[in-house]
């Protein structure tokens, strides 16, 4: 297992199916997820999700790539301090709303309901978590995505695959390939902060829409199950301890 391994990108997905937000640091907190992500999501519905009583259920009840893979060409930007999003997409207005306020989640409802055409078969609704995280696994605090695994997959099926596919949190450089398949359990830091290995992440047909074109093109669930026997890529991770993580951080196992 390599010794010396680095952050080499942070990123959070404030609405749960939207673009990922590049961020040079972030301030991850014990037993909490990662900051500012999967904090709203947007039913295809109805969902069942109820806000008085939130529950993980199944992400396929939303707007996600998995169901929607036009979702990918939505670029959206989120700002903490004002609250605002603002989605833009090929051939509509840009729109700025309110995120989490009555108005403005329903003028975003309605122009993703324009934006997405007959891929929204569904009443689209705003939810916001109020705390709850709109995670794809309840114990999804935190995910990592191995840039070592994604070369040795890019490589055995012959094209380049952009690590935004696999929607993670935390990109680490400096590990041995596949190393996140056999670590939970395992205690590392992340820079200050420390954090504990909680499993694999298996993949499912989301990872096989381009992030730039929102086109279906790829295999990779089968690719991964043709060469290696699973469809893991990545790792969920929990806080145990709290600290303020930032690019180039180092990355060690404990």
């Amino acid at each position: 297992m390599t010794a010396l391994a680095r952050i080499a990108a942070l990123y959070r997905h404030p609405v749960k199916g939207l673009t990922p937000e590049p961020l040079h640091a972030a301030r991850l907190e014990a037993r909490s997820a990662f900051p500012g992500d999967r904090l709203f999501a947007v039913e295809v519905g109805p969902s069942g999700f109820d806000p008085e009583a939130p529950a993980h259920i199944s992400k396929m009840r939303f707007a996600v790539l998995a169901r929607i893979p036009a979702l990918a060409r939505v670029v959206s930007g989120w700002s903490e301090a004002s609250g605002d999003l603002t989605v833009r997409a090929p051939g509509a207005d840009p729109l700025t709303v309110p995120l989490g306020q009555a108005d403005g989640d329903r003028a975003l409802e309605a122009w993703l309901t324009t934006v997405l055409g007959d891929e929204a078969n569904a009443p689209l609704k705003v939810l916001d978590g109020r705390g709850h995280r709109f995670m794809d696994d309840p114990k999804g605090a935190v995910s990592v995505l191995n840039l070592a695994s994604l070369r040795d997959l890019s490589e055995r099926i012959g094209r380049p695959l952009d690590p935004l596919r696999f929607r993670a949190n935390v990109h680490v450089e400096g590990w041995d390939p596949w190393i996140e398949n056999d670590v939970a359990g395992r205690s590392l830091k992340l820079g200050p902060a420390t954090l504990k290995a909680i499993k694999p992440i298996r993949r499912c047909v989301a990872v096989d829409v381009d992030p730039g074109t929102g086109e279906r093109d790829a295999d990779l669930v089968g690719d991964l199950m043709r060469l290696y026997g699973h469809a893991f890529c990545g790792l969920y991770l929990s806080v145990q301890t709290s600290g303020e993580i930032a690019v180039n951080d180092p990355v060690e196992w404990i």
